[in-house]
């Protein structure tokens, strides 16, 4: 058992020290230029002027959907009368009582299909006050 282990763990640290036998320049190769010339555009490969035209025939215009739908997200960052009251003056939970009538006979042959209707529990919307705790404790 021990046996097996120990050459379970050499194979391991062989196979772990394997990996390091490379050499950054053989991985990596520096090339010929230095990274000031690259910098200015002297490599040969084109200059920045060229990088930022073939940059810009890559972009496209937004669509009609992109313009509204950055419109509608960038509105929904900003602070309006209709947020700052709802945030200052939440509405209070007002609970529906859902009654459900059953499929049945009415005056002996018609047949009345099954229906619900909502009765709120309160006929006005209620506001809690500011500070007022409005979640469930």
């Amino acid at each position: 058992m021990k046996k097996t282990e120990v050459t379970m763990a050499a194979i391991l640290i062989a196979t772990l020290l394997s990996g390091c036998s490379t050499s950054k320049e053989e991985m990596l190769p520096a090339g010929d230029n230095t990274m000031l010339e690259l910098w200015q555009g002297k490599d040969g490969g084109g200059s920045a002027r060229n990088a930022v035209a073939a940059r810009d025939s890559l972009r496209r215009p937004l669509t009609d959907g992109e313009h509204q739908s950055t419109t509608a997200a960038d509105s929904s960052y900003s602070r309006t009368q209709q947020s700052e009251i709802s945030q200052q003056f939440p509405r209070l939970p007002n609970p529906d009582l859902v009654m459900y009538v059953f499929p049945h006979l009415a005056n002996g042959n018609t047949p009345v299909p099954g229906y619900s209707t909502v009765f709120p529990f309160y006929s006005q919307v209620q506001y809690a006050m500011p500070g007022e705790r409005t979640e469930a404790y």
